[in-house]
């Protein structure tokens, strides 16, 4: 599903990854962990579009994402990758329904069809009775749970967790880690996810330890 080739990225004067190679396969839960400064999130901006590299290859899917145009990447970010966030970045004036509908609505989905898969996400996630709530009106972890749904709602092939639980109080940092778990049985999606929480990050399949630029097991 992912494969990463001789992943370099410096900024400035500061090599940042410093040739990484992996592989992630299809249906796979992989973490990723390590110090402050290691280079996980830099290297998962670059797994999943947001960044690129100075030199290397990402596959995603079997699609080389270097050769897309910058329109052709944000259609093929739209519709292959979710991305659940530390900050949930839930729109403040919209609802928990709404919110989980703008990347289907990006990608032109009807609103109708949006609307119906996000609903279908919200219940799924235990969010029937909270769908009309705007975000302040929710608790964080209902807020991390509608950013699921919003990850979820165009059937990507790929979700991409960046410290995903690192703001929620141990309670529900436990339903959410046990949701991913869940999520993967019922939509076959691939996660990989950079975590300093090491219960999260034993209960993935495999674990990658990076350090100084490098996944050094």
């Amino acid at each position: 599903m992912i494969k990463a080739q001789n992943i370099h990225k410096t900024y400035g004067q500061l090599e940042v990854l410093k040739g990484v190679d992996m592989q992630v396969n299809k249906g796979e839960v992989v973490s990723i962990v390590g110090a402050s400064g290691a280079g996980k999130t830099t290297l998962l901006h670059i797994l999943g579009t947001l960044d690129k590299a100075d030199t290397g290859n990402v596959e995603i899917n079997s699609t080389a994402v270097a050769d897309l145009s910058s329109k052709k990447l944000s259609q093929f970010r739209n519709r292959n990758i979710g991305f659940v966030f530390q900050f949930h970045h839930l729109l403040p004036e919209f609802t928990a329904l709404e919110n989980a509908c703008m990347p289907a609505f990006i990608a032109g989905t009807d609103k109708k069809e949006a609307e119906s898969k996000s609903i279908e996400l919200l219940e799924f996630l235990g969010l029937r009775d909270r769908m009309q709530h705007k975000p302040s009106e929710l608790s964080g972890g209902e807020q991390q749970r509608v950013a699921v749904a919003r990850a979820l709602v165009n059937n990507p092939a790929v979700i991409f967790a960046d410290e995903p639980s690192g703001n929620l109080d141990s309670a529900s940092a436990k339903e959410l880690h046990k949701l991913f778990f869940t999520l993967r049985e019922k939509f076959q999606q691939t996660f990989v996810i950079v975590t300093h929480n090491e219960e999260l990050a034993g209960m993935a399949d495999r674990k990658l330890v990076m350090k100084d630029g490098r996944i050094i097991q």
